[in-house]
């Protein structure tokens, strides 16, 4: 590797390119990585500290990214996007946390979903159309709204939301825990039960809401980490036009395995391998410098520090080779990030690497968590002031393990799909556990039997007179 990482005029003062997988770029992507590292050093991390102090949204960083056509970075070139794909994207959000601000990095990774849910079912509707051809000449912010007070983490269960046909277009009620941006951005990719879904949870659909429809309260945010990113309660009830509503009736399902789970999955965990490499060139920078007048040594120079920064890149990028890997697989999928695959409404390619995606998440997640505690270990104590930079990384990090899906949820569903198949994640809770139920039924004493059974005849009886 014979090209040197620059930090505006300087050599960049971290780890250099010798350690990082710049083979897997175009040169048109290294050109466009180089802009957002420097636009990371005039001006994203900059405002990635007034954010983490004052809650700000980062607008202004998307206003910068704007300009290099970023918020339109995977919308086709014939709407005026850069038409990038999966491994462009996963760069992009991974290099805006690396150096500039996570932040806006997690604001940016569900402006990604919303735009890749959108361009999903974008073919026949020109609102979308029109939202994608100004996208970054108006800065039109997008997010997702998929999460329920009710069900958690279990974001595609969402109980406390509903459709109905009016006259005047879709009737929509939304009430979100977690909607990053909510309240700032200027477009949503929410999902609800169908219209007329008749109690089956695994009939969703998905509407997109202007920022005036959508009722947030941003100033109640104030999280541990990632404290510009603004995600907090969001409620909808509204009635929009027709063609708002992103793809046909029923929908939602496909949306969430072929587009808004791969996205999101995808660029998140570039965010927090983003967040392991920053925290790691901060430490460099500090280690490298800082000695210690009594033995003649800097901090680097002892071999406990070494091995922590070699387990620490090791780690990470291992990591980040699993998650740029499966961005290539999905372009190998998707003739390179195609959307005009998806005017055949049956294609959905990148559903079936779905339970690749939650391995990536739990790993990236799972690392971010112990290479920030190493990179704090070997700062010191001076690690631990705000003023070096690893303490907000850190804190920013620790999102990584609890954000929905959560790595419980992840492990268990790739264990439980590995041992007992697919079938048996039951997302919408519809298949009986005969063997727990049996079970349990076998501890009843005659006397409890017959009480369950009038109880089920009981109910059978009304469902049977509805």
């Amino acid at each position: 590797m014979t090209e040197v990482k620059k930090w505006g005029s300087e050599e960049f003062w971290g780890v250099g390119f010798e350690y990082d997988p710049q083979w897997l770029l175009t040169d048109k992507q290294k050109q466009l990585q180089a802009k957002l590292i420097d636009l990371a050093r005039t001006t994203l991390r900059d405002n990635a500290v007034e954010s983490d102090k004052k809650l700000l949204f980062p607008r202004k960083n998307f206003e910068a990214l704007a300009k290099l056509g970023l918020l339109g970075l995977i919308v086709p070139k014939e709407l005026g996007g850069l038409g990038e794909n999966h491994i462009c994207a996963a760069m992009a959000v991974e290099t805006i946390a690396r150096y500039g601000c996570a932040s806006t990095a997690m604001c940016y990774t569900m402006h990604v979903g919303a735009v890749a849910a959108g361009l999903f079912r974008h073919h026949d509707n020109e609102t979308l159309k029109g939202i994608f051809r100004r996208i970054d000449k108006d800065v039109l912010i997008g997010t997702l709204s998929y999460s329920d007070p009710e069900t958690g983490s279990h974001f595609w269960y969402p109980v406390s939301s509903g459709a109905e046909r009016t006259d005047k277009g879709w009737h929509v009620r939304k009430k979100a825990s977690w909607t990053t941006s909510g309240g700032f951005a200027d477009w949503y990719i929410v999902q609800t039960t169908s219209p007329e879904f008749g109690g089956n949870y695994a009939d969703l659909s998905c509407f997109l809401i202007r920022k005036e429809d959508a009722k947030a309260d941003p100033s109640k945010w104030d999280g541990l980490g990632l404290r510009g990113n603004q995600s907090g309660t969001l409620e909808i009830d509204t009635v929009v036009p027709f063609d708002h509503m992103v793809g046909p009736k029923g929908d939602g399902a496909s949306s969430n395995d072929e587009c808004v789970d791969p996205f999101f999955l995808l660029c998140s965990s570039s965010c927090w391998n983003g967040i392991s490499m920053g925290m790691i060139d901060i430490a460099k920078g500090h280690t490298t410098k800082k000695k210690h007048a009594d033995v003649g040594m800097r901090v680097c120079d002892y071999p406990t520090i070494q091995d922590y920064f070699g387990e620490a890149i090791s780690d990470t990028n291992a990591s980040r080779m699993m998650t740029y890997g499966m961005g290539q697989a999905l372009d190998s999928v998707t003739n390179n990030c195609d959307w005009s695959i998806h005017k055949d409404l049956t294609k959905l390619p990148r559903a079936t690497m779905l339970h690749w995606m939650w391995q990536v998440k739990f790993n990236a997640a799972k690392n971010v968590a112990h290479v920030s505690d190493k990179m704090l270990h070997a700062c010191g104590g001076t690690g631990y002031k705000p003023g070096l930079g690893i303490e907000r990384y850190l804190r920013d990090g620790k999102a990584g393990w609890v954000m929905g899906p959560t790595n419980e949820v992840l492990r268990q569903f790739i264990g439980k799909s590995a041992l007992l198949g697919f079938a048996s994640l039951d997302y919408w809770n519809q298949a009986v556990n005969e063997r727990v139920l049996n079970n349990e039924i076998k501890k009843l004493d005659p006397v409890a039997k017959r009480k369950l059974a009038e109880q089920l005849m009981s109910e059978a009886a009304g469902k049977a007179a509805e």
